[in-house]
């Protein structure tokens, strides 16, 4: 894992700890339901973190490595 990832890792895990303790404290504040901008917050979380982990890396298919391996003959 590059540094870059680490610090992208580390700034989404931020922001969802963010996003826990906005829709806790409004939640408390209103008795009602949480914050939209605390889900929010949860899904910009959950997108960097699983960018950081790699989860968006292109891994072409077995077929797509033969078609390419057949175009460079």
């Amino acid at each position: 894992m590059t540094v870059g990832a680490m610090i992208e890792l580390a700034a989404a895990v931020a922001l969802i700890g963010f996003g826990v303790w906005l829709y806790r404290a409004r939640k408390q504040a209103d008795r009602s339901y949480g914050s939209q901008g605390a889900v929010l917050l949860f899904v910009v979380g959950a997108i960097m973190a699983l960018h950081a982990l790699g989860a968006f890396n292109y891994h072409p298919t077995q077929g797509e490595l033969d078609i390419l391996k057949a175009q460079a003959r």
